[in-house]
Order: C-alpha cells, then sequence, then structure tokens
C-alpha cells in the first residue's frame, strides 16, 4: 500500500496486524498533537500557527500486537497558492490511501468554514471513517453531543469518539478501537522506530517549530528549514548545520533579531530538544538566507514530499 512490508516483526510473538490511519482536519484540529500522543514522542510538528504541517508525516505505534501507523496529512484549507493546493492536495491523498481515516474536529469551533467542507469531501470516499471530536474540555456536552448528530447525520461514520488530543483523554479507547480494527499481516518497520521521517528533516521540522514559538504573527508560514549538513563526531556529538529559509530582507532581519538575539533563542530551545531525540550532544549552527519566491521551485517541493502543481 503506502510502503512496503518487511520481515521486521519474526520476533513477536502470535499475530501480527497492521495498517495505516489517516488523520484529516481542518488546520490547527489537533492532528499532530494526537499523532504525538499515540506516538509517545514528537513526530510532528505543533504550533499555534496554522497550516504547520506540510508534508505527510508518519508516526509509528504499537498497541499489543498491532502496529498501527498513523499519517498526519496537512490540514486541509481552501487553497490559494501553490503552496496551498499541493498541501490540500497531499492531504486528500494520503486519505485515499488509508486503511482508516480519521476526521479530526476542532470542537470548539465546530463545522464551520473547512471543517464543512472537508465533511462533503469523505461523502465520497469508501473507507472506513471515524469521526474525532477534539478539545472536548473546553466545550459543554451538549454541543458536543449536537456535533457527533449533525456530522452522522451527513456522513455515515463508522465510529465517533471525543477525547483531549492535548490532555489524553479519551486517547486511549482510539488506539484500542485502531488496534482492534486493522487487518492481519506483518508490520511495516521495527518495533523501535516512531516515525519514517528522516533524521535531517525531522530536525528541520524542530527547528521550524521553534521559529513559529518564537515569532508568531511576525513570520509569514512560507519560510522554510533545511538541514544542510550533519556530521558525527569522534567524541559522540554531532554538528547540524541548518539553513532558514525566508522570502525577503525584511524577515531575514526578524528572524535574526536585535543583536541576533531572536536567532540564539530558537537556535538554543532546538539544541536541547535535538539533544533529548539523539541522546547525544548537539553542536547546531544556524544561518539564514533570502530565497525569492522559493514557494515556486519545484525542488523544494520534492524536498517536503508534495506534489508541483500548476
Amino acid at each position: 500500500m503506502m510502503t512496503d512490508q518487511l520481515d521486521v516483526n519474526s520476533g513477536v510473538e502470535g499475530k501480527t496486524h497492521s495498517g495505516f490511519v489517516a488523520l484529516i482536519g481542518a488546520p490547527n484540529a489537533g492532528k499532530s498533537t494526537l499523532v504525538n500522543q499515540f506516538v509517545g514522542a514528537k513526530v510532528s510538528i505543533v504550533s499555534h500557527k496554522v497550516q504547520t504541517t506540510r508534508a505527510v508525516v508518519r508516526g509509528i505505534a504499537i498497541h499489543e500486537q498491532t502496529q498501527i501507523v498513523f499519517v498526519d496529512t496537512p490540514g486541509i484549507f481552501t487553497p490559494k497558492r501553490r503552496l496551498d493546493r499541493a498541501m490540500v492536495s497531499t492531504a486528500w491523498g494520503g486519505a485515499k490511501d488509508a486503511d482508516i481515516i480519521l476526521f479530526m474536529v476542532d470542537a470548539q469551533k465546530g463545522f464551520e468554514g473547512d471543517a464543512e467542507k472537508i465533511l462533503e469531501g469523505l461523502k465520497g470516499i469508501k473507507q472506513k471513517k471515524w469521526l474525532v471530536l477534539n478539545k472536548i474540555d473546553r466545550v459543554p456536552s451538549e454541543k458536543l453531543l449536537e456535533l457527533a448528530e449533525k456530522a452522522n447525520e451527513e456522513v455515515e461514520f463508522d465510529g465517533t469518539y471525543m477525547i483531549s488530543a492535548l490532555k489524553g483523554m479519551g486517547c486511549p479507547k482510539v488506539l484500542e478501537d485502531l488496534a482492534n480494527e486493522l487487518p492481519e499481516g506483518p508490520w511495516y518497520y521495527p518495533e523501535d522506530q516512531i516515525s519514517d521521517l528522516p533524521l535531517r528533516q525531522l530536525a528541520a521540522e524542530i527547528t521550524r517549530e521553534k521559529l513559529y514559538h518564537r515569532l508568531h504573527q511576525e513570520l509569514p508560514y512560507s519560510s522554510h528549514v533545511e538541514t544542510e549538513s550533519w556530521e558525527e563526531k569522534k567524541d559522540g556529538s554531532v554538528r547540524i548545520e541548518q539553513v532558514i529559509y525566508v522570502e525577503r530582507e525584511s524577515q531575514r532581519k526578524i528572524v535574526l533579531g536585535k543583536k541576533g538575539e531572536t536567532i540564539k533563542a530558537i537556535g538554543k530551545s532546538a539544541r536541547i530538544e535535538f539533544a533529548e531525540i539523539l541522546e547525544q550532544k548537539v553542536h547546531l549552527f544556524l544561518f539564514v538566507k533570502v530565497r525569492e519566491n522559493w514557494g515556486n521551485d519545484p525542488e523544494r517541493y520534492r524536498e517536503m514530499g508534495l506534489d508541483f502543481h500548476d
């Protein structure tokens, strides 16, 4: 299906199950947070800035004898630019290739705008579809029931769940039911692997997250991070060089900050997280460069795992 299955579970006793589960929803519905919750580690970028997940990121969870590969797709929204169209196309593509689709809805926002359009789009998809209402700790139970009823009237969902991805409420039940639903078959990945995202790309995603957390409203989400070099040192440490690309000189100055304070803070935060994930000392060097109109460069799309559309 999405990848070739390998003989990676020869040491696992009993019958094994495996499959792909796609999370779709409007931007900021909580998809990345839920993937990280299921996997037990950060494999997907989480930010208050919308549309931060650009490519399909797979997080891998094991529940008893079942390996569940979660596909965290970009948020589906009304596309305005080339990058937007590529992200939306990738999101729907990831959903149509999965065994089960989890449609995540921000219960606070309900079915407004993009969420309503996704609900309409799900009517033509044959895969099993589960409705997941997120952020239930912030919404009265009456509203939750109304949302669930409305959605099930329009689309025949195979299951309805109410959770808080951030706090973990209701998440174990979803994980258990997914494990019971996926078909029998060998696992796709080794037992200790939590993502199929290469370390270089994961490192770039983490730095991009720190960039958004630090600047938030000041920087357009069209900024891009690339890991240019990765060198394992003899002392057991790793030296990483990354470039933050922006589209204008004014944006470069924002990222650098006064006397370089902003870029230093971003680098320190990213370095600490890298060290925790890699369990080794990290030397991180960040550079900021202007790359005008990078949003129309096919090579950048390939690096992000997106299709370049006209």
